[in-house]
C-alpha cells in the first residue's frame, strides 16, 4: 500500500528552497576556487598560471552575469509568492465562512 506524503508549501517552497540551495551552492564554489587561487595551487606553470587566470575570469564574469538576474528572479518570486499567499487567505476565508457565496441576510 502506497502512502500519500501531503507536500507542505508547493511551488512557494520550492522555489525559497530552489532558491537557498543556488546560493549556498555560489558561496561554496566561490570559497573553494578563491581558496584554490589564494594558496596557488592552480598557478603552477605558465599554462596553469593562465588556466588559472582565465577561470577566475570567467567565473567572475559568470557571476556578475547572473547578479544582473538576480532582480528579477526576486521579483518573480515575490509576485507567485503574493499569489500563493492570496490564494491560501481565500481558502481559509472560505473555510471560517466568511465571504461565502451567496449568504442570505
Amino acid at each position: 500500500m502506497k502512502s500519500i506524503v501531503k507536500k507542505k508549501g508547493g511551488v512557494v517552497g520550492d522555489l525559497v528552497s530552489g532558491t537557498a540551495g543556488l546560493i549556498v551552492l555560489v558561496i561554496v564554489t566561490l570559497v573553494i576556487v578563491s581558496t584554490l587561487l589564494g594558496a596557488s595551487l592552480l598557478t603552477a606553470g605558465g599554462v596553469e598560471n593562465k588556466t588559472a587566470a582565465a577561470m577566475s575570469a570567467n567565473f567572475t564574469a559568470g557571476i556578475a552575469n547572473v547578479s544582473t538576474k538576480i532582480p528579477t528572479i526576486l521579483l518573480i518570486g515575490a509576485v507567485v509568492l503574493l499569489f500563493g499567499v492570496i490564494v491560501l487567505l481565500v481558502r481559509q476565508s472560505q473555510a471560517m465562512g466568511i465571504g461565502g457565496r451567496g449568504g442570505s441576510l
